[in-house]
């Protein structure tokens, strides 16, 4: 049996991935209650060529919650980054930053799949709250063709809006 490598997009426009993502799905992480819900991502380039990230949701008490933090494109691969979510005073220890890699992105930059080449982080996320069933089930089976396990996967609540903080 043939060994299954987890595989960034071959071609990528980081300038349409900007913006507003809505989390529709992702496997648990210790960093994130399992309850939280209205989370979103929010990506903008900042003047040195990294990229804001701007995490935000309601913890399962319903309390804002927001992290901050900054991502590296690999500039010798298309779709993956280098992320920490460290205060900035503190972003220059080594080892600190993780693999973000976009897994599979539709042609209008309008639904993405990311994760983690371990295979230990995952995330499906669209410019709505709310992505089409058969979209869905597309993304999915990219990721299990990519060696993910799904069983713990988490749908978390959206209203559409973006959490105020």
């Amino acid at each position: 049996m043939t060994e299954l490598t987890v595989r960034s997009v071959a071609e990528f426009d980081l300038q349409r991935y900007l913006g507003l993502w809505f989390e529709v799905g992702r496997l648990p992480l210790r960093f994130e209650d399992d309850g939280a819900r209205d989370v979103t991502a929010e990506y903008s380039l900042d003047d040195d060529g990294t990229v804001q990230v701007d995490n935000r949701c309601l913890d399962e008490s319903g309390e804002p919650v927001q992290a901050l933090g900054r991502a590296v494109p690999d500039e010798g691969h298309p779709g993956r980054l280098r992320v920490t979510f460290l205060p900035a005073a503190l972003r220059w220890i080594p080892f600190t930053e993780a693999d973000y890699w976009v897994l599979k992105v539709d042609g209008d930059y309008r639904h993405a799949l990311v994760g983690t080449p371990d295979r230990r982080h995952l995330w499906l996320l669209s410019r709505e709250a709310e992505m089409p069933t058969d979209t869905e089930a597309e993304f999915l089976t990219e990721a299990r063709a990519q060696g993910f396990e799904l069983g713990a996967w988490i749908r978390p609540a959206q209203s559409g809006r973006r959490v105020e903080v």
